[in-house]
């Protein structure tokens, strides 16, 4: 066995790379994965470069592996700071509701009333009493209370 690994170095490193993105798929969260695929690109260059000692190719799929692995942190990190401006209305529809217009189905009276969104009700508060069938758009959020302005065309 010992001597057909190596003979055949490459089909080793193949072998283990399979097996390891093999693993991945167990659920490994994926670092298995990358050191799979490390260990592919060491089997294919040691099919490139056949005279590379096993000293070397161990040292290149380490060097791989961390390299690879520390580029796929950085490139996650760069996409979950670029995410989280988008997650800071997450689960808060009342904020996501900022922007959106509507037609008021109540008169305001006071500044307080109505608005229907979607198939919600949601309280409203505006400037000046405003009439049935107005257009308004919500421009900001106060607790669970809406403001809202009328649009004027």
């Amino acid at each position: 066995m010992l001597e057909q690994i190596t003979a055949n170095p490459y089909w080793f490193w193949i072998t283990l790379g399979g097996l390891l993105l093999a693993a991945e798929m167990l659920g490994a969260s994926g670092y298995l994965l990358w050191s799979g695929i490390s260990a592919v690109l060491v089997g294919l260059l040691v099919w490139l470069l056949p005279q590379l000692d096993w000293e070397w190719q161990g040292a290149v799929f380490a060097v791989i592996t961390i390299a690879v692995a520390y580029l796929w942190w950085y490139w996650l990190r760069k996409r979950s700071t670029a995410s989280t401006s988008g997650s800071q209305v997450l689960n808060q529809r009342n904020r996501q509701l900022i922007g959106t217009r509507a037609t008021l189905t109540e008169p305001m009276q006071n500044g307080l009333g109505r608005v229907n969104i979607g198939d919600s009700s949601w309280r409203a508060q505006a400037n000046e009493d405003l009439p049935v069938g107005t257009e308004v758009e919500v421009v900001a959020v106060e607790g669970v209370t809406l403001v809202i302005r009328a649009i004027i065309r």
